[in-house]
């Protein structure tokens, strides 16, 4: 079993190669979560992950005939970084085998790193089976994501510096996936604040630790934008200090993420993936649960793919009524589309987008419709647009989003 003497040992052997994060106040996002709401800016370790924190300490503490054969891992994205960033800072050979449906940017930024990456299997558990073949055929040491003591103890770490930073929080919110992280915070939270409550979060989708801390059994799999903790059973080691330490696993939406990851980018100006905001989607989505309490979230990653990351943020808009689509009939004579235009400019809307159908309606042959994608301020201008083309007599319909 880990102890906190193990994980002091662990961020004694990392000084000096993993920096010490921010873990700062965040005064609007506790406007909005009503909780005293505390960040640790994991996403800007050098990796963009926690994960640099157990990959560090685990080779550090290979004997030197395991650092002349190599290291092999298996990942989404995140271990293959940390993984493939501190081998090569050790003159460490690395290989790392991903899911072939890895995100490219966490493909492209291993390789950047100087391993050597497979893509192979549907998910982690195939990679892993695959990755355990070649360390049997090439004798490399298997660097496990999660589920190792030393990994578990460089992760711990992140409670040692939230905790000194933020001294007296009542409840640490943390992302789960195999369970490294929040076993190791938690060992470390509960030595040092007895009375700390340890809170894990899992997307719904896949709900491995909680169903084996229930002894429930729930459905597991999808694609969800928390692909960092998409993990379909719990680590051996990890589940045994959570069901020690951990008082709750709760499940959050994909909305929730979307919205926790926009809300990041807009109020924090800071880039975190899914799996990163879990922490503060538990927030948005469980807002009595934590009301008035000191609340520390861990932002654990910010792998974040380019286009996605444009696709989540859209969708946020559309959310709040900032983009919307809307259907006018109108008749098909010259100097309707000014005249629409003309009421629109003057409430200071945007046209992203208008098309004119003429064809494929079932209306009269003398009316067609007009599909205008419209940027607001909010749903209040939003509202105030529609109220006065209306008043001219258009008849407007909005589009389900």
């Amino acid at each position: 079993m880990i102890t906190l003497t193990d994980i002091q040992q662990a961020a004694a052997g990392i000084a000096g190669h993993v920096p010490v994060t921010a873990c700062a106040h965040a005064r609007t996002l506790s406007e909005i979560t009503g909780a005293e709401l505390w960040l640790k800016f994991e996403n800007l370790q050098f990796t963009a992950s926690f994960k640099d924190r157990g990959a560090c300490w685990k080779l550090a503490r290979l004997d030197a005939e395991a650092r002349r054969r190599g290291v092999i891992a298996m990942s989404a994205g995140n271990h293959a970084q940390g993984v493939a960033y501190h081998a090569r800072r050790l003159g460490i050979p690395a290989t790392i085998v991903m899911p072939r449906n890895t995100p490219f940017v966490k493909v492209k930024h291993t390789e950047r790193h100087g391993a050597r990456v497979l893509l192979e299997g549907r998910t982690l558990e195939e990679a892993a089976a695959f990755a355990a073949e070649v360390a049997a055929r090439e004798q490399l040491a298997f660097v496990h994501p999660y589920d190792d003591p030393d990994i578990i103890a460089g992760q711990g770490t992140v409670a040692l510096e939230m905790l000194a930073a933020a001294p007296g929080l009542d409840c640490l919110l943390v992302p789960v996936g195999g369970g490294g992280l929040v076993s190791g915070m938690a060992v470390a939270a509960r030595a040092l604040q007895p009375d700390i409550e340890i809170v894990g979060v899992e997307a719904a989708l896949y709900p491995a630790m909680k169903s084996a801390l229930d002894g429930v059994g729930r459905a597991s799999g999808g694609d969800t934008l928390a692909e960092g903790i998409a993990v379909s059973a719990p680590g051996r080691h990890t589940l045994a200090l959570m069901r020690e330490h951990v008082r709750e696993i709760l499940l959050v939406d994909e909305v929730q993420l979307e919205r926790a990851v926009s809300l990041l980018l807009n109020v924090e100006k800071t880039v975190v993936e899914g799996a990163g905001a879990a922490g503060l989607a538990a927030l948005l989505q469980y807002p009595d649960r934590f009301r008035g309490r000191r609340v520390g979230t861990v932002l654990s990653g910010g792998n974040m793919d380019p286009r996605l990351l444009a696709a989540i943020l859209t969708r946020d808009m559309v959310r709040e009524g900032r983009i919307t689509r809307l259907r006018i009939i109108i008749s098909d004579v010259p100097g309707q589309v000014a005249r629409i235009a003309a009421v629109v400019a003057r409430l200071e809307g945007n046209f992203l987008d208008l098309q004119h159908q003429r064809i494929f309606t079932p209306l009269p042959a003398r009316d067609s419709y007009l599909d205008i994608t419209l940027e607001t301020r909010d749903g209040g201008h939003l509202e105030e647009v529609l109220r006065e083309l209306r008043a001219a007599g258009y008849a407007v319909h909005v589009l389900e989003q």
